[in-house]
């Protein structure tokens, strides 16, 4: 009974994983870059979620799609703003694709989180649950009433963007995007929205992320760093651009650090991600779901 229970809180905690990690995979799959503000986004969902909550009044569940537009708006800014350069003409200024996406994320990520920490103040704040029930059953397993809510609505935004990816119209362009930029654009794809659409639902996906763990992992400025160092780990060992991937890897890392925790040690499970990126590293570089690089 302990194994199971181990492994269906390992799911969980392994679909809040793949909330943040998804979005990653998305922008590196349609741009081929590492996001590094991608943590902040899910601040920005945790501070929106926590802040409409207690200082307005508004109810957690009224909060929670504040969040995601929230999510959304950093995301189509940031696109808009600072990575729009990188199709139109980052050439110019004597910089690499990577070394410009590198430098702009990066100097992103400081921004946002020196301005809240000016605005609202270093000092954490817990976020109001969802669903305040301490104490669940169904069938044979007893869990909190956040965790019920949080894998319902994360399993429910990973099918929904899975079916957005595969059967609509601007999934189908993104996928086109993805495979070339350059002949979706000569076919007539709007190429800048696709992009747009991409960052809109990363952010939305961790900013979501972020208000759900708000009452374990109470927002701060820097609340973001460490889901976002997950969220790499996830995408390398899923596979670089591959959705399936991180969705598979972040469940087996949820799984993993679930049980080590009780059959290793606890005060190393956050450490047990990294080991076994190192293996996915030496005898499957290319990820789970990734494909082996050809030299031309």
């Amino acid at each position: 009974m302990l194994a199971l229970d181990l492994f269906v809180n390992g799911l969980i905690i392994g679909l809040y994983y793949a909330l943040m990690a998804v979005g990653l995979s998305m922008i590196f799959g349609i741009l081929k870059v590492v996001n590094f503000a991608h943590g902040e986004f899910y601040m920005v969902g945790a501070y929106t979620y926590t802040l409409i909550s207690l200082n307005l009044g508004v109810p957690p569940w009224l909060a929670l799609p504040t969040a995601a537009l929230a999510g959304a708006a950093i995301g189509w800014l940031t696109e808009r703003w600072l990575m729009r350069p990188l199709y139109t003409g980052y050439g110019s200024w004597g910089l690499m694709k990577d070394e410009y996406a590198v430098v702009v994320t990066f100097g992103l990520s400081l921004l946002m989180i020196n301005l809240f920490d000016k605005i609202i103040g270093p000092y954490p704040m817990r976020g109001p649950s969802l669903w305040d029930v301490s104490r669940l059953r169904i069938g044979p397993f007893m869990m909190s009433g956040q965790k019920v809510v949080t894998a319902v609505l994360a399993v429910v935004l990973l099918v929904g963007l899975a079916l957005f990816i595969k059967r609509s119209l601007w999934g189908r362009q993104i996928q086109a995007v993805a495979q070339n930029r350059l002949g979706a654009s000569i076919a007539g794809i709007d190429t800048g929205r696709a992009s747009s659409i991409v960052f809109m639902a990363s952010g939305v996906l961790a900013a979501i992320a972020g208000a759900l763990l708000a009452p374990v992992i109470n927002p701060a400025p820097d609340v973001g760093i460490f889901p976002a160092v997950k969220s790499y780990v996830i995408v390398v060992i899923g596979g670089m651009g591959s959705i399936p991937g991180s969705i598979l890897a972040a469940l087996l890392l949820g799984v993993l650090e679930s049980f080590a925790a009780v059959y290793l040690s606890y005060d190393y499970r956050d450490t047990y991600g990294l080991v076994l990126l190192i293996l996915i590293l030496m005898f499957r570089p290319q990820g789970l779901f990734g494909e082996r690089s050809r030299e031309v």
